[in-house]
C-alpha cells in the first residue's frame, strides 16, 4: 500500500572550480541520470551535516558550504517514490581539492550498474538546463545562470 503525504528531503552541491560545475552522472534504477552532488536527508540530521556527509561518500572531499542557494518552490513528485513529495535543497559549496576529485571528460563513464557514479566539469559558458535530468536541477541551472548573468528572479 503506497503511503500518500510523505516528504523525501535531498540536498545537493552546487561547485564551482575555474569557471566550471560540478555534475554526477549516476546510474540508479535502470536509469542514467546527470545530477548535482549530494543526496539524501537521514532522520537525525541537518542539512548542511547531510551534504558534507554526502560529498565525503561521493567524491572524498570535504566541503564548506557558502549559503543557500534554493529550495524547491513548486510541487514536485519523487520520481522513484510516487506518492511522495520532494523537497530539494541547494547550497553553494566550496570544495577543499577540487583538482582530486576523479573526473571523466564524457557523460557516463562507467559499467552500467546499479548505483555506478562518474564526475565531469561541466563549463559554465555552455551550461544549460538540458545538461541535468531531474526537474528541480533544470531549474536550479536556470537560476544559476538568471543570477550569473545579473537578471534576479
Amino acid at each position: 500500500m503506497t503511503s500518500y503525504g510523505q516528504f523525501v528531503i535531498r540536498v545537493y552541491g552546487i561547485g564551482i572550480h575555474r569557471d566550471h560545475l560540478l555534475a554526477v552522472d549516476e546510474y540508479w534504477f535502470n536509469t542514467l541520470m546527470t545530477k548535482f552532488p549530494g543526496g539524501g536527508l537521514e532522520y537525525g540530521e541537518g542539512t548542511i551535516d547531510c551534504l558534507k556527509r554526502e560529498c565525503m561518500e561521493e567524491f572524498g572531499q570535504e566541503v564548506e558550504v557558502l549559503e543557500h542557494f534554493y529550495t524547491t518552490d513548486f510541487f514536485q513528485e519523487t520520481r522513484f517514490i510516487p506518492g511522495n513529495q520532494l523537497i530539494s535543497i541547494y547550497y553553494l559549496i566550496s570544495i577543499k581539492n577540487p583538482d582530486a576529485i576523479p573526473v571523466s571528460v564524457k557523460p557516463f563513464d562507467f559499467e552500467k550498474k546499479e548505483g555506478a557514479m562518474s564526475f565531469r566539469w561541466i563549463p559554465l559558458r555552455s551550461l544549460s538546463p538540458g545538461d541535468f535530468t531531474l526537474a528541480v536541477d533544470k531549474r536550479v541551472v536556470e537560476e544559476f545562470l538568471e543570477r550569473r548573468n545579473g537578471k534576479q528572479a
